[in-house]
């Protein structure tokens, strides 16, 4: 069993790399291997935002991502400093239910407890 950890730079609504995330999070927990975290930085915090509204056609897959950490007790957490730097928290903006702000210490602190660290 592999402890995965998952790093997210990439705009989720400009890209694939949400999807993608998600997809090897589902994938990997389904084979028996483990999601420790995943992180959000860079401007992969706009998918903390609370403020996004997508058309009514088009999946959320944030909120998807916040619901399966949330079944599978996976932390997920997003860089503070820069969701602060993009506008997606402030101090009356919170971030999406589910999301939880972390510094890079933290982020740095957490690698000790994986085997392998992805970035999507």
């Amino acid at each position: 069993m592999t402890r995965f950890g998952l790093l997210l730079t990439s705009n989720g609504f400009a890209s694939q790399s949400l999807a993608s995330a998600l997809h090897f999070a589902k994938t990997s927990v389904q084979m028996g291997h483990s999601i420790e975290h995943i992180f959000l930085y860079q401007d992969a915090v706009y998918c903390a935002s609370a403020d996004n509204d997508l058309p009514a056609d088009e999946p959320d897959l944030s909120a998807e991502l916040a619901q399966f950490c949330q079944q599978h007790h996976i932390p997920l957490l997003f860089c503070v400093t820069a969701a602060e730097k993009r506008g997606v928290v402030t101090a009356v903006k919170q971030p999406k239910h589910g999301y939880v702000a972390a510094g890079l210490a933290e982020f740095a602190m957490r690698q000790t407890n994986i085997d392998k660290l992805i970035q999507f």
